[in-house]
This record gives structure tokens, C-alpha cells and sequence, in this order.
């Protein structure tokens, strides 16, 4: 894209005063994009050529030649016919948490227990003087056996120095002893809600699920301020690298959103950023008798709460049990009653309760007790954050009682090469449903979960209209009656994600009012061979009328 500066008032020189002067007023405005091809996701999935951007949004959307007769620019872009789409929108990640995770050794994707040992390896030789070492991503469903790993190897490479390596879900994890001791974590250590792994001898094996994690994982010391934003920094241009210029982080402390907020009115951090708050007293105590918070850059309207673990550390909590473990049925993290508190307590609010629910047991409770305690609230938009396997009599619930389904296509493409192992055949065929669930609530919003997946949106894009994952498997897509139109996966990660947060008269289209974000590619996705999907790059990315990344 061609970028052209005009100062006008410099042109109008000698007898082109009296020319000029003749001509109808312009309007004067920051920015106008021409000659695009312009996906506006408005209601009607309208098209244009061009619009202009005044005080960092739209103000007008039409044709080339009508727009460059109405207005004068500071600045003018020639967009090559290139394809113009609204700031993608990732509606369920872990920004926060993924940028400070950068520092940690980087596990997805390894195929073996062997593999992520020898990863873990080189990032210690390359970091050396940290007082833990930590990793992220391993996934043993992807190795040979699909056997969880022990400490014991962890134990003999590093008896000095605690380790703490997360799964991909961010639900389970492989500890070694040193970590064990340093949290004062034994066999006969209590625990709600997760497990503490050990075997038939009674012997701990440093494996962690849910919420015996935190046992370990708080002990880790925080970055300093400087560490964190550096960090931070770090994973936003990574995010704006792939056109992502608003995020749903969920589940947030009142510190981290103050970090990041200080960094946006600095003029640091562009990202748009939607909060979810964890439910801690403290949190409680400071957000709730301020009400929901709405700014051009932050949302702070919603509580982020989990009812149980992930379907691949069989943490979920089903109905009837696993099919590959007879005896386990998962388990919620906490008990009923705290559900049904923290519902009646949110609902006397104006604040969002968003709920992590996987199993079809914790999508039962959480949307009976949405439905009991919005009775008469038709518009509050508590959202069912994954909503990943559902009973079939569960399923018009989210429309009954006005429920935002908030899901993660490429959950779907990276869990069926074994989800059909933990539910059996009947339970998949209503896991992953994302066009029945747009047919209840009329919406889905789209995200990604990262880091448990890629932060690439155009990732979720595919596996949403394709159900293939990176290496177009299956042939035909997983479960095809539940994949998504391209207009409705464009919205779902666009405007249906600004709705799921109440957003939805600031961005996620590109019209007049709203906040100028949009995203330049090269190619049209509403059109291209889905094989190529995955691999288009992102040629610019503007936040507010203002450029923030660009292809170099």
C-alpha cells in the first residue's frame, strides 16, 4: 500500500486561487483509504470502496470517487484493491498470561516426552541464572502411548532449581520435586477440585491438575515491572502482527489491568483489551460498587469463573463417565452453591458472569443457574465460555435463556484426533456444535484461548468454516454440519465478538461511529480455496485510524 501525503493549502498558488475557490468546500479528516475492497460486517454485510477516519473513527463509507470529492485528508491511502476487513477480535484469550509466558521454554507442539526434555534443556542453557525453570505447551496426547510423563526425569537434570511445565490447556502440570518441596506439597496434601498426582505405591509423580496447580504455580515470583512490560510488548506485537486489535483476556486481577491500562494511556499498548475479572474477594470488594467500566480501550464488565477442568487432563466434568476411563466422571472446581451464590450476587449487578464449562455435566448446572437467576433479564449477555460439550437436552437452553455461546473453533480441529476416545461416538456428535449453538443465540463469538492455541485468528477462521486443521485433515471436515459460513465466522470473530461484551456500538464493523481498526490483506477470505486460509499473512493492521504494523 502506497501511502500519499497531499498538503493542499500549499497547491493554491497564483491563478489556481480563483480555480480552486470555485470548487465545493471539502471536509477536512485525518485519513482516507481508496480503491479496497471493503468488508464492512455491517448488518447487511455491505461492501464499499473507501471511508474516512476523523478523531480514530469511521466517518463515512462509500466509493472511491464520491469520498475523494468530500473530503481532504491528511493523509491518503491507496489500498490497491487489497481486501479490507474490521479489526479481528479475539473473543476468549489469555493475553496477560501468554505475554509473560514468553520468557519460559516454548513446548508446543514436541511429539515425545523426549522431545520436550530436550527443549527444556536448551532453554535452561540459554537461561541459566532463573530461579525457576518453566515451560509451557506439552500435550501427551500427541506422543507415543499418550502416557502422562513423571517427574523423575525433571528430578535427575534439575534436583536444584524448581520446575514447573504447563500442559497446552493450562489445566494440568508436570512438577519435579524440588517445586514439590518449595510449595511444602506431600501425599497426604488436601486438595478440592484438582488431583495430585501419585502412584500405586503411593509415591507422587509431579503431575497437577486444576486446582492442585495453584499449589505450585504461586510460589513462582512475579516479573519485575519492567520484565512485565517488555513482555507485554513483546506478545502485542506478536498479536498485531496477525490483526488482532481487540482481546477478551479472561480472567484478570486488579493489578494487571491497572499494568496494562497505565501502558495504554501511555500510548504504549494499542491493543483494545476486554477484562475479565477473576471472582476474588478483593476483586469483588473494589469492582463491584463501581459498576461496569467502558472506554474507547477498556472493558471492564464481566467475571471470569471456572466450573471445571479440560477435556484432554479429563478434568471436565461429564454426565456419565469417560469412555477410556470407566471409573472418572471429571469434577467441577468448586461445589454447587458457589455457582449458585456467585449467579444470585452477579445478578443483583450489571456485571457478566462468563463461565468456563467443557463437560456436558458443568454446561447443565451453569446454564440452569444462568436461567434461574436471569429470570426477567433478557440482555445480559453471561456467556458460556467454551461451551464444548453439550447434552442434547441442554442445547436450546442457550436461546431460552438468552446465553452468549463464546467457543474456540480450533479446540474442535485439535482435540478430534482423540475427543472421540474420552466421550465415544454419541457425546462428540454434540460437542463442538457451533452452528447449533448460532441457531439458538443467533450469535457465537469467536476466539482462540490462546496460549492453549495459536493467536493466529485466521486459524480459527478455517477450522470454523473448514473443521480441518493446519494440514486440511480430514478431507471432508470434522463434523461438517457444525462448521460455520464465512460471513458468520467473520462476524463471530468481528462484531459478534464486540456484542458478547457489550461493545457492539464501538467496533467490530466498519461504518460511521465506529472505532477506525481494520486489517489489510491481500486476499479475500470470503472466496479463497480454504487451503489457503491458514497461511495469509496480514499485510497492515490499524488501531484508531493509525497504523501499528505493517509488512516489511
Amino acid at each position: 500500500m502506497r501511502l500519499i501525503y497531499k498538503l493542499g493549502s500549499t497547491l493554491l498558488v497564483g491563478g489556481l486561487l480563483g480555480f480552486v475557490g470555485c470548487q465545493p468546500q471539502r471536509e477536512v479528516v485525518d485519513l482516507l483509504v481508496t480503491n479496497a475492497h471493503v468488508y464492512t460486517v455491517d448488518s447487511a454485510f455491505s461492501q464499499a470502496e473507501a471511508f474516512a477516519v476523523r478523531d480514530g473513527h469511521f466517518v463515512a463509507v462509500g466509493k472511491s470517487a464520491d469520498l475523494r470529492g468530500r473530503y481532504q485528508a491528511a493523509q491518503t491511502v491507496d489500498a490497491e484493491g487489497q481486501f479490507v476487513y474490521p479489526g479481528f477480535y479475539d473473543a476468549h484469550c489469555h493475553f496477560y498470561r501468554y505475554a509473560l509466558g514468553l520468557s519460559s521454554a516454548n513446548l508446543v507442539g514436541a511429539a515425545s516426552w523426549a522431545e520436550t526434555v530436550g527443549r527444556l534443556t536448551q532453554h535452561r542453557q540459554q537461561q541459566p541464572g532463573t530461579a525457576w525453570l518453566t515451560g509451557r505447551g506439552w500435550d501427551q496426547n500427541d506422543w507415543p502411548g499418550q502416557h502422562y510423563p513423571t517427574k523423575d526425569t525433571l528430578d535427575a537434570l534439575f534436583p536444584d532449581v524448581p520446575v514447573l511445565l504447563i500442559r497446552i490447556d493450562g489445566h494440568a502440570a508436570l512438577v519435579n520435586q524440588k517445586a514439590l518441596d518449595l510449595a511444602g506439597v506431600t501425599a497426604r496434601t488436601p486438595i478440592s477440585g484438582g488431583v495430585i498426582g501419585h502412584d500405586a505405591k503411593g509415591q507422587l509423580t509431579g503431575l497437577l491438575v486444576d486446582n492442585a496447580v495453584k499449589l505450585v504455580a504461586t510460589k513462582i515470583p512475579e516479573p519485575s515491572a519492567a520484565e512485565a512490560e517488555a513482555l507485554l510488548l513483546q506478545g502485542q506485537q506478536n498479536c498485531l502482527a496477525v490483526g488482532l486489535t481487540s482481546l477478551a483476556d479472561a480472567g484478570l486481577d486488579r493489578e494487571d489491568i491497572e499494568r496494562m491500562a497505565a501502558m495504554q494511556q501511555a500510548g504504549k499498548l494499542h491493543l483494545r483489551l476486554y477484562a475479565m475479572l477473576n471472582p476474588t474477594p478483593e476483586n469483588k470488594a473494589y469492582y463491584l460498587p463501581k459498576g461496569p467500566y467502558f472506554s474507547d480501550n477498556l472493558t471492564i464488565s464481566s467475571f471470569k469463573i471456572y466450573a471445571d477442568g479440560a477435556l484432554g487432563s479429563r478434568g471436565a466434568s461429564l454426565l456419565a463417565p469417560y469412555t477410556d476411563r470407566p471409573a472418572e466422571k471429571g469434577f467441577l472446581l468448586q461445589n454447587p452453591g458457589y455457582y449458585r451464590a456467585i449467579a444470585k450476587e452477579l445478578a443483583a449487578t450489571r456485571f457478566q458472569m462468563n463461565t468456563h464449562a467443557i463437560g456436558d455435566s458443568s454446561n447443565r448446572l451453569l446454564l440452569d443457574i444462568y436461567g434461574a437467576a436471569l429470570a426477567g433479564q433478557p440482555d445480559r449477555r453471561w456467556r458460556i465460555e467454551h461451551a464444548q460439550v453439550v447434552s442434547p437436552s441442554d442445547i436450546a437452553k442457550f436461546g431460552q435463556y438468552h446465553i452468549v455461546p463464546s467457543v474456540q473453533p480450533t479446540h474442535a480441529t485439535s482435540d478430534m484426533y482423540w475427543a472421540g476416545e474420552r466421550l465415544g461416538a454419541a457425546r462428540l456428535k454434540t460437542a463442538y456444535i457451533y452452528q447449533a449453538l448460532l441457531k439458538q443465540y443467533g450469535q457465537v463469538a469467536l476466539g482462540s484461548d490462546f496460549p492453549v492455541e495459536d493467536i493466529n485468528p485466521l486459524y480459527g477462521f478455517h477450522a470454523a468454516v473448514a473443521r480441518q486443521d493446519a494440514k486440511n485433515y480430514p478431507a471432508g471436515g470434522f463434523q461438517m454440519e457444525n462448521a460455520l459460513s464465512r460471513p458468520d465466522a467473520l462476524r463471530g470473530m468481528t462484531t459478534w465478538a464486540a456484542h458478547a461484551g457489550f461493545e457492539e456500538k464501538r467496533k467490530g464493523q466498519i461504518k460511521p461511529g465506529m472505532l477506525a481498526d481494520f486489517v489489510v490483506l491481500k486476499t479475500d477470505l470470503l472466496t479463497a480455496p480454504k487451503e489457503q486460509l491458514r497461511t495469509v499473512p496480514v499485510q497492515q493492521t490499524w488501531i484508531g485510524g493509525k497504523r501499528v504494523f505493517s509488512q516489511k
